[in-house]
């Protein structure tokens, strides 16, 4: 079983803990918890999880161990946190990676740069797919990855991009694309 670390990174002056495991080449999963948690709520899965992953469960904005400015310093809006953990992505290096969300992990998660990735996702979203009705939306999707929600910066700076697909979470593709 791999080792559960514990760290702190500055994001730009704010202080965000998170647990990290697995190995730095694996895929990337990023696990953001919901609301009054912290990535502490992840214990269990991450060590299910980290002989496949690198995995990452940050304390988002005000929770856990990660800073907890004052109102009048820190709007505590979803898009204010958002941006944080999109910020604090690009300081561990997580260019690239599968985001696991729970309740205020998914509006923090699906923030910033949704809209932009996906339109830059046009082609890939117009793409049919066998036993879907034409003209049908469709997501991008990374092959056999087994998550639910894939992630990725389109340009530096940019926010993250996401999407989802219930089916797959975490038990792998229901069907082969």
């Amino acid at each position: 079983m791999a080792p559960v670390k514990y760290r702190t990174t500055d994001v730009d002056g704010f202080k965000v803990f998170y647990r990290e495991a697995g190995a730095a080449h694996a895929p990337k999963l990023l696990l953001l918890h919901g609301f009054p948690s912290a990535g502490h709520m992840f214990r269990d899965l991450i060590p299910l999880l980290a002989d496949r992953f690198h995995i990452v469960a940050p304390d988002l904005p005000g929770f856990g161990q990660s800073d907890m400015p004052p109102r009048d310093k820190f709007n505590y809006t979803f898009d204010n946190i958002s941006g944080v953990i999109g910020r604090f992505t690009e300081v561990i290096g997580f260019d690239r990676f599968a985001v696991y969300v729970f309740d205020y992990g998914a509006p923090t998660g699906f923030r910033g740069g949704a809209q932009r990735g996906l339109e830059s996702n046009q082609g890939l979203l117009a793409r049919p797919v066998a036993g879907e009705p034409k003209g049908a939306p469709r997501l991008p999707h990374s092959g056999d990855n087994p998550l639910a929600v894939h992630a990725r910066r389109a340009r530096p700076g940019d926010g993250v991009a996401g999407w989802s697909e219930p089916r797959q979470l975490l038990f792998g593709s229901s069907r082969r694309r």
